[in-house]
């Protein structure tokens, strides 16, 4: 038998209770919380459900809630953040102004009296979806891109339903470009005559902004005439409000740490032809069939409603995916250049997944070249030319002239990639490498402008996290912990180890000699580990331990050249300087020049580690059975007659010691080095210097 559910209408027929006049009046509020109760429970959760009331959904989430120890607003009403960034950055914007307009009492310990300190905020720096939230242009759609704007030529693919950069760059391009006159190999029968997109000044994006409202209550956007079709704007964003913001010379910068990674991604995956990762699908052949006028990509019909997908040159074929793969797999890398790419490789799939975005940053400047280099010349250099691209645009140090250079070759680099890949290949990321050169002039170098910094500090809060159910409070626990445990550190004796004293890994500091000889090469910092051997030299290492008076001589005489050094030191110099100084008619009393006259001792101590400048060094030997290589040298110099680059392994770090005071102590490294004659041992490719090591 069912069970009625309540209503007061039978209640009050039950009771006898005559409706009157006065029962009419509107209930109290807590009375009124009740009849809501009640309403709730005999609404359905949606038109046609029977099983299941507005009342018995929000039970269940309840108990859903106290079940598993879930967050007080997990089920709140979902908003989008990005409809409500204004609310969130106002406190922050009011004190922005407050930095600007009047400053903050700081004291300065220098010279120990306080000022009013102003401040500013240069620019932002997020990826490119966040973009779209701080700068209110809209960064999805065929208006994506925040510098082109309305001037974007992008398109929807009609098979592949993706938006498409493709054939959008040759407007940037010099009208006299060949490039803007080719009918075959971009889109077909079109020729370019568009100008380039200009590119807006903070005031000009002001002017087209200033009419739009400012959304600073907790209130829906609202589409304006013409959004998606002439502009992208969604509203007038808050940074407007700082009395600074319409000088700026760069407002919000495109992340070069994003854009990196996702265009190496796009290129290997494509290259590689990673099955649900590639975009050239059978329907972006169909729209490549559209587009363009490439025959040997067009997919052939095969009958039966079957299409075949040609193969393109670009793509690796099985055999050479395999040894690419296998090739990464057995890489070894220096300590703390890359994390360890061999985890990466699935050789059973013939993929690589789980690359973090260093290693791709890594793989997109230093191993791409090397990687492709079995394809095909014309499809090859395109791909070196990238790499060495982002190698440029990434470089601690910028040369304004060299970045003009880049803003051109960026353009014709792109429509070289136009004419190898397919329409589908190119969406945003691929588009956006064309403004990060003038971006560069303008901010100065990416170390200060991409997300890697706050990327690994989002890690670290990541990590903080212990009870998931409580992420927040987590969080707030660790970091109080973390600042707390610090400042205390600082009333530490300095030999007790804490978070703030910790040396970093490859440190070489305080482990030089406290008596300084006035030759620089003796007792350099530096830093010996592992267990360490003692043994005597040979007469044929004793001779080449001589020439470290090369760096004598040099020190002595600054101008002298190379080959008059390399003269000096063949012609029998030790052998000369020791019988000069050690004459007594000469009278020479200087004790270094006595103590390097009588040469090292025989006996040396030997490490199969050590750390100077910042790296560390291992033996070969030493570095048998790990997954880093930390054996290879580098030494530019010369051979007698022309300077050249010397590359070698690793199997010795010796340390000579020289008798007498003040003592005098030098590091040398025992090297099995390379072939370095040109064209036998090395080859230098003459236009990209690519160097290839005969082994």
């Amino acid at each position: 038998m069912d069970h009625a559910e309540p209503s007061i209408d039978q209640y009050i027929e039950q009771q006898g209770v005559i409706e009157t006049e006065c029962m009419k009046e509107n209930p109290n509020p807590e009375a009124q919380k009740f009849f809501d109760m009640l309403a709730t429970a005999q609404t359905p959760l949606w038109e046609g459900c029977e099983h299941h009331s507005e009342l018995s959904a929000s039970l269940a989430c309840l108990s859903l809630k106290s079940d598993y120890n879930m967050s007080e607003g997990c089920f709140n009403r979902p908003s989008d953040l990005r409809h409500k960034i204004d609310v969130y950055l106002q406190p922050l914007i009011d004190d922005l102004c407050t930095l600007w307009n009047d400053g903050m009492p700081t004291f300065d310990v220098s010279l120990k009296q306080n000022f009013f300190m102003k401040a500013a905020l240069m620019w932002t720096i997020n990826d490119f979806p966040a973009y779209g939230m701080l700068s209110s242009w809209t960064t999805a759609g065929r208006l994506g891109c925040p510098i082109c704007m309305e001037r974007s030529k992008a398109f929807t693919n009609l098979n592949f339903h993706k938006i498409c950069y493709f054939d959008c760059h040759r407007q940037f391009l010099l009208l006299n470009h060949a490039y803007r006159r080719n009918k075959m190999s971009f889109k077909k029968g079109r020729i370019e005559t568009s100008p380039p997109p200009p590119r807006l000044s903070s005031l000009d994006v002001w002017n087209k902004v200033a009419h739009l409202s400012l959304c600073l209550e907790s209130q829906e956007e609202k589409d304006f005439l013409g959004y998606g079709v002439e502009h992208n704007w969604k509203k007038q964003i808050i940074f407007w409000l700082l009395p600074y913001w319409k000088t700026q010379l760069l407002g919000h910068n495109i992340d070069v740490m994003h854009t990196e990674i996702n265009v190496f991604m796009n290129v290997f995956n494509i290259v590689m032809d990673i099955n649900g990762k590639s975009k050239d699908t059978h329907n972006a052949r169909m729209d490549l069939a559209e587009i363009c006028n490439w025959k040997e990509l067009e997919l052939v019909d095969v009958g039966r409603d079957k299409f075949f997908k040609p193969k393109a040159a670009y793509a690796m074929t099985k055999s050479q995916r395999l040894v690419v793969l296998k090739w990464v797999k057995e890489l070894k890398l220096p300590d703390g250049y890359a994390s360890n790419l061999g985890r990466c490789v699935d050789l059973n799939k013939r993929k690589i997944h789980g690359m973090k975005s260093h290693d791709c940053h890594v793989f997109m400047q230093r191993l791409l070249p090397i990687a492709f280099d079995s394809l095909p010349k014309p499809i090859w250099k395109p791909f070196v030319e990238l790499s060495q691209f982002f190698r440029e645009l990434t470089s601690t140090t910028l040369n304004v002239e060299q970045l003009r250079i880049m803003e051109n070759n960026i353009l014709v680099l792109l429509c070289k990639l136009e004419q190898i890949f397919p329409p589908s290949f190119f969406d945003s990321m691929e588009h956006l490498p064309v403004h990060l050169p003038y971006e560069a002039r303008l901010g100065g170098p990416v170390q200060y402008r991409w997300m890697y910094p706050f990327e690994m500090f989002l890690h670290s809060l990541k990590n903080k996290v212990k009870n998931k159910a409580r992420v927040e409070g987590s969080i707030c626990e660790a970091y109080l912990v973390e600042e707390t445990s610090t400042f205390a550190s600082f009333y530490y004796p300095d030999l007790i180890a804490t978070r703030r004293t910790r040396m970093p890994q490859n440190v070489d500091a305080d482990e030089g000699s406290s008596s300084s000889p006035p030759i620089s090469i003796f007792n350099y910092p530096g830093r010996a580990s592992g267990k360490s051997k003692t043994y005597f030299l040979d007469q044929v290492d004793v001779h080449v331990a001589h020439f470290i008076y090369e760096n004598f001589l040099r020190e002595l005489n600054p101008t002298t050249s190379n080959a008059q050094l390399n003269q000096d030191i063949s012609s029998n110099f030790p052998a000369w300087f020791k019988q000069y100084v050690l004459n007594p008619e000469n009278n020479i009393q200087d004790s270094i020049l006595v103590n390097l006259a009588w040469g090292p001792k025989r006996k040396v101590e030997s490490w199969p580690i050590y750390i100077i400048n910042g790296y560390k060094f291992e033996t070969i030997s030493w570095n048998e059975g790990t997954n880093s290589s930390n054996y290879g040298v580098y030494v530019w110099g010369t051979d007698g007659q022309l300077e050249s680059d010397f590359y070698g392994m690793l199997y010795d770090i010796i340390q000579l010691e020289y008798t007498g005071i003040p003592l005098m102590k030098l590091v040398l490294f025992k090297c099995d080095r390379f072939d370095n004659t040109p064209y036998i041992g090395t080859q230098v490719d003459k236009m990209y210097g690519i160097v290839e090591v005969r082994q």
